[in-house]
């Protein structure tokens, strides 16, 4: 997956306007402008269509944090300058505030299944021994999870409290 495709994602699953995205980034100090975010969000065979960089997503998501759960006092976290799966799928867990079996459950909603020790497994250190790496299908199913959750006209019950 390219990092438009998850801003994509995350933008279509919380239906946040251009506004709202903006503030997001704002939440984690960047200021980028309509313009800005309208090519992040076009597809490559569009002519505007600029591709996003592991740091402005980073400062994204980092935004989506400080959105979901508040921000907290002190300096804030510096954003990643190289971004990977493992680190897209743990800010967003953290922004949402999910445990082990929230996510499952998402994953459960996407058809795909997985242990939990599989999931501990996307959130270790790289060094560990028993680190894996998560795949574009793993990320994939967790924000198709999302969307359903999310975005299936009220059909399935949220559990998560949101702002």
């Amino acid at each position: 997956m390219t990092n438009n495709d998850v801003l994509r994602r995350v933008r279509y699953i919380f239906n946040f306007n251009d506004a709202k995205m903006i503030a997001i980034f704002a939440l984690a100090d960047d200021k980028v402008t309509r313009e800005q975010v309208s090519s992040w969000l076009k597809k490559e065979e569009e002519p505007d269509y600029q591709k996003l960089s592991d740091l402005q997503l980073a400062i994204f998501l980092n935004g989506l944090i400080n959105d979901k759960r508040g921000k907290k006092d002190g300096p804030q976290h510096e954003p990643e300058k190289r971004l990977t799966n493992n680190i897209i799928f743990m800010k967003l867990k953290i922004a949402l505030n999910l445990k082990a079996e929230d996510v499952l459950e998402l994953m459960n909603l996407a058809e795909f299944r997985m242990s939990k020790h599989e999931l501990s497994a996307l959130f270790r250190k790289p060094e560990h021994k028993h680190y894996r790496e998560c795949k574009d299908q793993i990320l994939r199913n967790f924000l198709k999870g999302l969307q359903l959750r999310h975005r299936n006209d009220g059909k399935t019950k949220s559990v998560f409290k949101w702002k």
